[in-house]
């Protein structure tokens, strides 16, 4: 599931250019037995499998440095926000810990990770995809990964929004839909003033 996004496009150019080192591990390395079983049925009933806190204690045992932060994808943990990219995009050595089958022993989440963090509330087949997401949020906010043409642009991250403006390009008509002519007038400071009343706010959650 990760050679494909980590093996193309800014990802790849960032590793290629030391700015980064992405390291993929398959926990069945520390596994139990024969079939290097890393789960087990979940004490008290239930269905599916959880994956075991002792097979993710001596990975984590094998991978963590001092300067090593950890961290669980899980729906339970704290939302994910640019806000925390940007905390993460300054540390030296991030582990990421994406559960699978029925979840993760809750010990994991109370003795071995320093946080949990879920992408948003719905829940997915496995922590890959999420731990992929973090990984691109983090990546594009390192100095150097983006060129001018793929700008992080500081100004879309300034607080209090990181969502840029709407933004357009030609056709000036196009069915009908037209641009709006402040932009086409070339004030700069009208301009300017129109981004900012028109920056998007993110989404809240309703709860």
């Amino acid at each position: 599931m990760f050679s494909g996004p980590f093996d193309a496009s800014i990802i790849k150019r960032a590793e290629s250019k030391d700015l980064i080192k992405i390291e993929v591990h398959d926990l069945r390395k520390w596994g139990e037995g024969e079939r290097r079983n890393v789960d087990d049925r979940p004490y008290g009933g239930g269905v599916g499998m959880i994956l075991r806190v002792d097979i993710i204690d001596n990975a984590l045992k094998d991978l963590w440095t001092k300067n090593s932060k950890v961290i669980l994808l899980d729906a339970t943990g704290k939302r994910y926000t640019e806000a925390k990219a940007k905390e993460f995009s300054g540390l030296e050595h991030l582990i990421l810990i994406a559960g699978h089958y029925e979840g993760v022993d809750h010990r994991v989440h109370e003795n071995l990770v320093d946080e949990v963090v879920s992408i948003g509330d719905y829940v997915l087949t496995g922590g890959e995809i999420p731990a992929m997401v973090l990984v691109d949020s983090v990546i594009r906010l390192i100095p150097g990964v983006l060129g001018k043409d793929e700008s992080s642009t500081d100004e879309s991250h300034k607080e209090p929004g990181y969502l840029e403006y709407p933004q357009y390009t030609r056709p000036e008509d196009y069915k009908g839909w037209k641009v709006p002519k402040i932009l086409l007038g070339g004030n700069h400071k009208e301009i300017k003033d129109w981004r900012q009343k028109n920056q998007p706010s993110p989404a809240k959650s309703r709860i």
